[in-house]
């Protein structure tokens, strides 16, 4: 589930001049851009010349991710931006162009967990053989090559002087791309992993990190989960959280602080925070259904009254025959606010330590 586009670079990998590549990239992105729009996928054409990369001329190892020139951060923020890869690449010498192992080499954990799909090109193997000896090199970088392939035999491919593959070749580039976009998007987790920049969650393997307006679909899921036993206790439908579209969380998501605690791409729990004056506000405590009495729940409310430095005192609420939930909150030292019961919900506060 998720509402952000996929971003595939189509990387034209020969610079040689009055090379074949331009044209294979020029068809493959025409072929595939219908199929590519029922995807929610954005194809980027890139040609290597274009780069300008020159032989690699970093002092810093690239597993670092510290890119001293001008070419080489243009290239990362290219490769770390996308989501998959597809290489036109032909073959010279029973393997891949230099410029392509260049290219590769210049980079580390901007490629880790992305597919990558290969057409080639070429005269009696058809390129084959640069794919064998580029899925060495692109495993080793994390890189995960697909099974699908486009071999393209340039005889059979060029009618008077004009590239033009036959239907059974756009089959199988639609093919590549269906495969690569299943595949990124079963990859999304260990991407996300490898990026986060959190504590580790409460939970063996979990973690945390900020939630976004893409994570709509997940937090309008783990709501309605979530708040349907609210609704049970309190005898009462009239509870945002069930009724709210992922439009409408997209919304609130910009205006509050949100922590989300994930493993395995699956959103666990989540906790929000917003700051008023001298109060910090906590809301939408959520946690899965099946992860509940493993004191998740404590563990997200503790992490949001983090936020709370320099505030006076922390306010929440829950329905007022929400007993485990005012159960939670007394343990953590909340006491109700007076007057503070309308319809059906309770507002409790505790103060914030000087």
């Amino acid at each position: 589930m998720t509402t952000k586009r996929s971003r595939v670079l189509l990387l034209v990998c020969s610079s040689r001049p009055g090379a074949l590549g331009p044209a294979v990239g020029r068809w493959l992105a025409d072929t595939l851009a219908p199929r590519a729009d029922l995807l929610d996928v954005d194809l980027v054409p890139v040609a290597i010349g274009d780069l300008h990369l020159p032989f690699l001329d970093e002092e810093e190892h690239p597993s670092t991710g510290i890119h001293h020139h001008e070419h080489t951060r243009r290239w990362s923020s290219l490769v770390e931006g996308a989501d998959g890869f597809v290489f036109v690449t032909p073959e010279y010498n029973y393997g891949m162009p230099a410029t392509l192992k260049n290219a590769l080499d210049y980079l580390g954990p901007e490629w880790a967990w992305k597919p990558a799909g290969f057409v080639s090109y070429g005269h009696t193997s058809a390129g084959t053989r640069a794919v064998q000896h580029a899925k060495q090199v692109v495993t080793t970088l994390r890189l995960v090559p697909l099974g699908s392939t486009v071999a393209l035999r340039i005889a059979d491919a060029m009618r008077e002087d004009r590239f033009a593959p036959a239907a059974r070749h756009a089959e199988a580039a639609e093919g590549l791309l269906e495969e690569l976009v299943r595949v990124s998007r079963a990859l999304a987790p260990l991407r996300e992993r490898a990026h986060v920049d959190a504590s580790p969650g409460p939970l063996p393997g979990s973690y945390t990190r900020r939630l976004g307006p893409d994570d709509a679909p997940e937090v309008t899921v783990l709501q309605r989960c979530c708040w349907v036993e609210e609704a049970l206790a309190n005898d009462t439908l009239a509870i945002p959280a069930l009724h709210e579209s992922p439009e409408d969380v997209r919304a609130w998501l910009n205006d509050w602080h949100t922590t989300g605690l994930w493993r395995d791409g699956r959103l666990l729990g989540m906790v929000r925070t917003r700051r008023t004056g001298a109060d910090l506000h906590i809301g939408r405590l959520a946690v899965a259904p099946d992860l509940w009495g493993l004191g998740v729940g404590r563990w997200l409310l503790r992490r949001a009254e983090a936020a709370g430095e320099g505030c006076r005192r922390i306010i929440l609420s829950t329905g007022a025959a929400s007993h485990r939930n005012l159960t939670l909150y007394q343990q953590q030292g909340y006491a109700p606010l007076a007057d503070a019961q309308d319809d059906g919900v309770v507002g409790l506060a505790k103060a914030v330590p000087a």
